[in-house]
Order: structure tokens, then sequence, then C-alpha cells
């Protein structure tokens, strides 16, 4: 039997070895502690610096505003129904204009533009609720395709100040560019300056009191990898977020997961917002006037308990994708389509 002497001595090297890792612990626990205490607030654990996000009450203040009367597209065709005596395609259209739609500012004019924001801002003002607008007038927009236009290359940081001193202060959320980064996949010709462009337009729109979101596409569109490559040189660390599904029809669900994992590749946590206006029957096979779909559910502000912030009313329902499936020009008002929306609408 070994002497109590030796088996200390055998002991001995054991407890030494965990006092050193006890000891390695607590300097690696304080390592961590002071490395946070470091680092400047609104700063991840990589150093680099993102805005510090706000809450979906604190970025949708009073909830969704309504449009003005002479913003709300469909709302101007459901009182000429009205007036002339059809009460029934008034009442299926009014479906659609009661409910919080964002405006899109696409008109060049700096003029037109900011009269267009000051009455949308007073009228929020009024109902002490949110404004929601989309800037969609970057250049070579749509990439000539359907929706194709925009300001010169020139004339577009000047339109989006134009654009900003009418809405500064106001608290409103801007949504920037729909399709705008999503569609370099497949348009290459916009990689090189599109991304600078948007990155300048953003520090246009910070500091100014507006909540703003950079797009994000939608699932099966682009490499999750890439996008949030492209979001981050876009600025996305600057600002609130990023928004989904834009004039699309891909499910809640099945957009919040891709969300998630994008924000999670971007890092910082960012938030983001789904436009649900159209997506109440699910993606119909084509982005472009499919036949099917349906109003989604209805536009809303989340109780903020996730990074998803507001499910939106983006795309105007009842507006043409483009001349698609039988539709007029991008952006006309369809009213067969829109009668359509209102009869295959998600019903809560």
């Amino acid at each position: 039997m070994p002497s109590l002497e030796g088996t200390r001595a055998r002991r001995s090297p054991g407890r030494r070895q965990w006092t050193w890792i006890g000891i390695a612990a607590v300097v690696a626990t304080a390592l961590v502690v002071a490395l946070v205490l470091v680092l400047p607030r609104g700063t991840d654990s990589t150093g680099r610096h993102v805005a510090e996000r706000k809450s979906a009450s604190e970025a949708f203040p009073g909830g969704l505003a309504q449009q003005p009367a002479d913003e709300n597209q469909p709302g101007k065709r459901a009182s000429e129904a009205l007036a002339e005596g059809d009460d029934s395609t008034a009442a299926k259209i009014s479906v659609i204009a009661d409910k919080p739609i964002a405006t899109w500012l696409t008109n060049s004019s700096t003029g037109e533009t900011r009269e267009t924001i000051r009455d949308v801002v007073r009228s929020s003002e009024e109902q002490g609720k949110t404004p929601v607008f989309v800037l969609y007038n970057v250049p070579d927009r749509d990439c000539g395709s359907y929706s194709k236009g925009g300001t010169s290359a020139d004339e577009y940081l000047p339109w989006v100040r134009a654009a900003v001193d009418a809405m500064a202060g106001s608290g409103a959320v801007v949504l920037v560019e729909p399709d705008a980064i999503a569609q370099i996949q497949v348009c290459k010709r916009l990689e090189q300056d599109r991304l600078p462009l948007l990155r300048k337009a953003v520090d246009e729109l910070t500091g100014h009191g507006l909540t703003v979101y950079l797009d994000g596409g939608n699932e099966n569109r682009v490499p999750t990898a890439t996008m949030a490559k492209w979001l981050r040189l876009a600025g996305i660390d600057e600002v609130q977020g990023f928004f989904t599904n834009v004039s699309n029809f891909y499910r809640v669900d099945q957009e919040r997961a891709y969300a998630d994992a994008l924000a999670d590749a971007i890092g910082g946590d960012p938030h983001f917002v789904i436009d649900v206006s159209r997506n109440g029957q699910g993606w119909r096979g084509t982005w472009c006037n499919p036949d099917g779909a349906g109003l989604g559910q209805a536009p809303h502000v989340t109780r903020g308990t996730t990074r998803l912030d507001a499910l939106l009313w983006v795309k105007t329902p009842g507006l043409s994708d483009g001349t698609c499936n039988g539709g007029p020009a991008a952006g006309q008002w369809w009213e067969s389509y829109a009668l359509a929306l209102v009869e295959n609408r998600k019903r809560d």
C-alpha cells in the first residue's frame, strides 16, 4: 500500500492542472468582458460598426398611416365607381384602398417629389402614424425591363437629397430601391456602379430621423452569402435593415426563414420587413401578374419580439407588373386583376 506522502505526490500534479485551467477560464472571461466594454456602442463582436437598430414600435411609431386621398390609387377608383353607381365594385376595391399602402416615389422632378412627400407626411401627422415611402428611381431601373426608367447617374443623389429634405424629422420609413440589389444577379452590368451609388444614397438618408431598409430580394433569387455581401457593400450596417418579397408572392413563413438566414449571414442583427400585399395564395409560378394571386394578410407592425418589424403592403394591389399575362404597362391600374386579388384574398 503506498504511503500517504506518495499518494499526495501523485495527486498534486492533477490538482495543479485543474488550478491552472480555472485560472485560464477566469482570465478568458475577463478578456471577453473587457472586449465588450472596450467596443464602442453599436459595434458587433468583429469590431465592425453597426447602427443601433430600433424596436418595431420605435421604427413605426403609432402604427402604419393610411395614404392621403390624392395618393391612394385604389381609393380614387373606388370613389369613381361609387359616383357611377357601381356600389359592388366600389366595395371590393375599398378592401384594398382602406389598408395602409406604401407611397412610391418615381417622379424625377425634385419639386413634385417634395410635394408628394409633404402631402403624405402631413396626412400621417394628422393620423399620428408612420408613413412608408419607396424610393424607386435609381439609374437603369429594372435593367431596362417592364419598369425601366429612373434618373441619370448624375441626377440620382440630388433627387435623393430632395426627398430627404422633405422627409427629415418626419420619422418616415424609407424602402430604398426594390430590385436594385437583387437584380445584379441577372444583370451584371449593374454590379460595378450600383452598390457604390446605393451606399452614397444611404449616406444621404442617415441622420435625419428616418428608418431605412435596403433591398434584400426574396428567397430563391440570390444566394444568401452573395446577398449579404452586397448588402454590406450597400451600407446595411448604417440602417435598420432590409426588406423582402416586394411585388412578389412568397408566403410569410418562407420569406421569414430566408430573411432570418440573410440577417445571420450579414451579422450585426439587422431587422427586416416583408411585403405581403399579394401573397395570400403563395407563389404562383411567376413574379409577373400570375393567375390566382390574392391579397395577403392585413399590413401591421409586429410586437417586436424578433427581427421582423412589420408586414407591409408595399406593392399597390391592382397595379400591373408589366405587359405580361395580358396586363397593361407596369404601374398602371388593372381593375380585373385588382378584383381577382380581392376575391382570392387571404381571409384571417
